[in-house]
């Protein structure tokens, strides 16, 4: 089957929960996944039971735990650019089905690594591999490289009326 190059950006939530969704479909289908994310760290909800699929699934972490604002510490970038050189390593080898590139774009936008380097993973892209690339801020030419962009826009949120991220919802 071939692989084509899937993008989720924007401003409102559900990013990573739609590539999630691809990655159970993919898992249910038999295939095997890998996960890189980008500037998170901890055991998300998905995580956990992402753990109980280990013959199937592979996370990555590339984050060191703080929220990135402004200029990302060298720490923050050493750890990314680590990320970004498995990654690459990953897709070379073409072992998995889908690999999901977790806050990738947003990992451009903080110069973790750049808009050409995002795009030379896709050109490396065996034919059978889908890549889904998700976070904010999705540049022009990833959009245009890609063969599907889904743009998720946040309309209304119970987060503007206060209500904290809840266990088994947002996080």
């Amino acid at each position: 089957m071939k692989g084509y190059i899937q993008v989720y950006t924007g401003n409102g939530k559900g990013k990573t929960t739609a590539a999630l969704g691809v990655a159970m479909r993919t898992i249910g289908a038999g295939g095997k996944v890998f996960i890189g994310q980008f500037l998170k760290s901890g055991n998300y909800s998905e995580i956990k039971i992402l753990k109980k699929f280990k013959e199937q699934v592979t996370v990555e972490q590339y984050g060191l735990g703080r929220f990135v604002k402004g200029s990302p510490a060298q720490e923050d970038i050493d750890a990314g650019r680590d990320g970004y050189n498995s990654v690459v390593q990953i897709i070379e080898k073409g072992e998995y089905g889908l690999v999901i590139i977790d806050e990738g774009n947003v990992a451009v936008q903080y110069n973790i690594f750049s808009e050409k380097e995002l795009l030379n993973i896709f050109n490396k892209k065996p034919d059978h591999v889908e890549i889904i690339v998700t976070g904010r801020g999705a540049t022009q030419k990833v959009i245009e490289k890609a063969d599907l962009v889904v743009e998720m826009k946040e309309i209304k949120h119970y987060f503007q009326k206060g209500v904290k991220a809840r266990i088994g919802i947002e996080k």
